[in-house]
C-alpha cells in the first residue's frame, strides 16, 4: 500500500505563511459596482522568514555565513511597507540565543564566522525592505576526518512538506535529517522512507518526532529501520502541526560529506542545473509520488544543446519506488545540466529527483548533491561567492525551445566594494557556464550573485563554490530559484476605513 501525504487547509495555509511571513489566502479580484474587474498590484513583501540547520558536529570545522538583500524586486510597486528602513536578524534556535547576523540594508551583504561543533541552528526573520528577496547562504569546511568536505546550503523557508531523493542508509553512510521549528508552538514532524521496493517500514514511534518551539533536532535516516541498508532512498518529510525547516547532511565514507537541500515540488518534467565538467561519477535517484508509474526521457543540456546519455536515455519509475540510473562521468568534460521530462507528453506524471556528483577520484574524491530546482523566474539569488581561480562558476540553463536573456549582478562583498552586472544570452536547450562570474570591483570579502530573466523561455541556474584542500576539489552546489519577494494584492473594491478628525 502507498503512502501519500495528505493535503490540507492548514498545510496550504501554513505554506503561504512561510512564503510572505503571514498566513493569508488572497482572493480573484473581485468584480466593482461597474462591473469591471478591480486590478491587482505586485507588491514586495512584508516579511520573510528563513531557517539554518546546526552546520556540523566536527570540532574543526569552520562556517561561513552570508546574509544579503538584493533591494527592490522586478515588477514590484513600491509603497511605505516595502521601501525605506527595514529589520533582520538571524539568531540561534532557542529563545535566549544571541544574534549572529543583523543586515542593516539592502544591497549591502553582511558576514560572520563560527567554528566547531557548538554552532546552533538558526532561525530569522527580516521585515520592511529587507525582507523582499532575503537569503542567507551557510557554508562550512572541514578539513580532515569521516566528515571533511565543504558542506554548502542556502537557509530554506520553513514549510510542512518535503521531498529528499538521494538519500542513504547503507553501511559506510550517515544522513541526517535536520529539522528546525522557528515558531511559538510545536510542530508533530512524520518522516517517510521509500526504497527500491515502495515504503521502508519503520520501528515502532521512531517515524514521528515533536520538534519543540524555537529548537532543532537530528534524525540519523538508517535507525527508522536499522536492519535494512539501502544505497538510494527518498525521505518525506511532512508535519502534522505547525512547520519546519529542514534538510539533509549526507556524509559517506572516502567521499565527503555535503548538504542535500530539498526537491522542487513534484512535477512532470524537472531540471537538474549545473553538473561540472570534471564530475568523475553522477547518479541520478528519482522518486513517482502518485499512483501512477512515470516514464522519463533522459537529456544532457550541455554548452552544444542537448543529447541523451547513451546507454541511458531513459528511466521507468514504478509508482511509489525509489529508481536510480548510473550515469558515470556524462558530462566528459563539459558542463551540463539534467533534463527529465515525459517520453509520453500527453502523460506527465509529478516525480521528484536528485543527482549525487562525485568529484575527483581514489582518496581525492568530493561528495555533493543537485537537486532538481525550479525556474529562475523574475528573480533569484545565491550568497558566498568568492574570487579565485574556478572558485565560482555559474551555470545557466534554457531548457525549453525559446532562447533567453538574463542579467548577472553582483552584490559588493561584505568589506565593500561597488556591484558589477553583466547581461548574458542562453541558446534554447543549452548550458551556459560562466566562469568567473560577474565579481565586485575593488571588492574584499564573499558576494552575492543575483540573477534576473529579462526575455525569452524560463531559465535554471546553480553555482559551483570549489574551495580545494591537500588537492582534494572540495565542493559544494547551490540552485537558484525564484526568491519571492513580491505577491498580488488586490486593489479594494470600496475604502472602508473610518476617516479620522
Amino acid at each position: 500500500m502507498k503512502q501519500r501525504a495528505p493535503l490540507t487547509l492548514a498545510a496550504v495555509t501554513a505554506a503561504l505563511a512561510a512564503v510572505t511571513g503571514i498566513a493569508s489566502l488572497t482572493a480573484p479580484a473581485a468584480p466593482a459596482a461597474d462591473g469591471k474587474k478591480t486590478a491587482a498590484a505586485r507588491m514586495p513583501v512584508e516579511r520573510s522568514t528563513l531557517v539554518c540547520p546546526a552546520p556540523s558536529s566536527s570540532d574543526i570545522a569552520d562556517t561561513a555565513y552570508t546574509s544579503y538583500t538584493p533591494g527592490a524586486a522586478p515588477g514590484a510597486k513600491a509603497d511605505a511597507k516595502g521601501t525605506g528602513k527595514g529589520a533582520a536578524r538571524l539568531t540561534g534556535a532557542t529563545k535566549e540565543a544571541k544574534a549572529v547576523l543583523e543586515p542593516k540594508e539592502p544591497g549591502k551583504p553582511v558576514g560572520a564566522t563560527s567554528s566547531g561543533s557548538e554552532a546552533p541552528a538558526l532561525t530569522g526573520t527580516a521585515e520592511g525592505a529587507l525582507a523582499p528577496g532575503w537569503t542567507v547562504q551557510q557554508t562550512t569546511k572541514v578539513a580532515v576526518g569521516r566528515a571533511r568536505g565543504v558542506l554548502g546550503t542556502a537557509c530554506g523557508v520553513p514549510g510542512t512538506d518535503f521531498w529528499f531523493p538521494a538519500v542513504g542508509t547503507s553501511k559506510g553512510r550517515e544522513d541526517y535529517v535536520h529539522l528546525t521549528n522557528p515558531d511559538d508552538t510545536a510542530a508533530e514532524v512524520d518522516v517517510k522512507l521509500f526504497g527500491p521496493e515502495g515504503p521502508v517500514k519503520a520501528e515502532p514511534g521512531r517515524d514521528r518526532i515533536t520538534i519543540a518551539p524555537k529548537s532543532s533536532q537530528r534524525l540519523l535516516l538508517s535507525t527508522l529501520a536499522p536492519d535494512t541498508q539501502l544505497a538510494d532512498v527518498t525521505a518525506h518529510v511532512t508535519t502534522r502541526s505547525g512547520r519546519v525547516g529542514a534538510s539533509v547532511q549526507v556524509a559517506e565514507d572516502g567521499v565527503g560529506t555535503d548538504w542535500l537541500a530539498p526537491s522542487t515540488d513534484p512535477a512532470g518534467s524537472l531540471v537538474l542545473p549545473g553538473i561540472p565538467s570534471d564530475a568523475t561519477s553522477v547518479r541520478l535517484v528519482a522518486f513517482a509520488p502518485g499512483e501512477e508509474d512515470a516514464d522519463l526521457s533522459i537529456r544532457l543540456a550541455g554548452p552544444g544543446g542537448s543529447l541523451s546519455p547513451a546507454g541511458s536515455e531513459a528511466l521507468h519509475l514504478k509508482a511509489g519506488m525509489t529508481a536510480s540510473v548510473d550515469l558515470k562521468d556524462v558530462t566528459r568534460g563539459e558542463a551540463g545540466s539534467l533534463l527529465l521530462a515525459p517520453t509520453d507528453a500527453k502523460k506527465a506524471v509529478p516525480v521528484v529527483a536528485a543527482l549525487r556528483v562525485v568529484r575527483g577520484s581514489g582518496a581525492k574524491q568530493e561528495l555533493g548533491f543537485i537537486p532538481a530546482s525550479g525556474p529562475v523566474g523574475a528573480r533569484a539569488t545565491v550568497a558566498d561567492n568568492r574570487t579565485g581561480e574556478n572558485a565560482t562558476v555559474l551555470y545557466v540553463t534554457a531548457p525549453g525551445k525559446d532562447d533567453a536573456k538574463v542579467r548577472v549582478t553582483a552584490s559588493p562583498g561584505t568589506e565593500g566594494g561597488e556591484p558589477e552586472s553583466k547581461e548574458i544570452q542562453v541558446k534554447a536547450g543549452t548550458t551556459l557556464a560562466v566562469s568567473p562570474p560577474p565579481a565586485p570591483t575593488g571588492g574584499k570579502g564573499s558576494y552575492a550573485l543575483t540573477l534576473e530573466t529579462l526575455s525569452g523561455g524560463p531559465v535554471h541556474a546553480s553555482r559551483t563554490l570549489t574551495l580545494p584542500h591537500e588537492g582534494i576539489p572540495m565542493f559544494t552546489v547551490q540552485p537558484f530559484t525564484d526568491d519571492r519577494s513580491t505577491v498580488l494584492v488586490p486593489k479594494a473594491v470600496q475604502d472602508l476605513s473610518v476617516p479620522t478628525e
